[in-house]
């Protein structure tokens, strides 16, 4: 069974469950994989907010909480569709907590699982990465890119604003509007992914996963997106069930 720590945000939970589906080759409702999709947000602290200094609360200690639940409802293999949430001084104290309580449940790592994917299906490409302010200043994305090799670049401060703003506005932000995402956020996103297709980035990676929601096209100016959702949700599949995952 595999478990997803929904809620960060909501509807991020729902598009993997939902890419799980699209990814597992089955016939009929019984072929499907079992999936437990636990969707609390009103436990966990906001991921960004931390990572910028705003809030001294640590959402690690609700995520791993939540993924002791999933295991004890019979989740084997578990994970986080949210890239700021794999920021080390989140991530580092939740594998850290697994190990010291001994869960049995394994938890796979979002941008591990994206780098391993960029260096498969794109080598020697520059990687243009559009994601929330926090996942960006802690050099996530780029730390990790690096350890295969992989070239990364990001947006400087002033179109990093409007990628944040797109994502957290209250007025037009994707957190807020969802379902459908608001035209302006759209808007501003592609302006970014040109600029950054200006300075090199020969394919994106949606480092966030509301932004699939407003990104839905493979490509963009000529650039492929790659979704870490998508890419997660296919590493969960070879983990429980392999013989059931598409091929690409």
């Amino acid at each position: 069974m595999i478990g997803i720590v929904g809620g960060v945000g909501p509807l991020a939970g729902l598009d993997i469950f939902k890419k799980i589906i699209e990814e597992t080759i089955a016939i009929k409702d019984q072929e499907h994989i079992p999936v437990v999709l636990s969707s609390q947000p009103n436990r966990i602290a906001d991921r960004t907010a931390f990572l910028l200094g705003n809030s001294d609360e640590n959402p690690a200690h609700a995520l791993f909480n939540i993924i002791q639940e999933l295991e004890k409802s019979g989740a084997e293999v578990a994970a986080i569709p949210c890239n700021t949430a794999h920021a080390p001084s989140i991530f580092d104290q939740i594998s850290e907590a697994l190990v010291k309580d001994a869960l049995k449940i394994q938890l796979l790592h979002l941008v591990e699982e994206t780098a391993k994917f960029i260096h498969t299906h794109y080598p020697n490409q520059k990687v243009g990465v559009l994601s929330t302010t926090g996942t960006r200043d802690t050099g996530l994305y780029t730390d990790i890119l690096a350890k295969y090799g992989i070239e990364s670049i990001a947006p400087q401060d002033d179109l990093q604003h409007m990628v944040h703003q797109a994502i957290y506005s209250e007025e037009y932000g994707i957190k807020a509007f969802s379902s459908p995402v608001t035209e302006k956020a759209k808007a501003d996103l592609k302006n970014v992914l040109s600029e950054l297709k200006n300075q090199g980035a020969q394919i994106i990676v949606l480092a966030c996963t509301e932004l699939p929601l407003a990104l839905t096209e493979n490509s963009y100016f000529g650039l492929p997106t790659v979704d870490p959702n998508r890419v997660l949700a296919r590493a969960l599949i070879e983990k429980v069930a392999p013989e059931k995952l598409k091929p690409l």
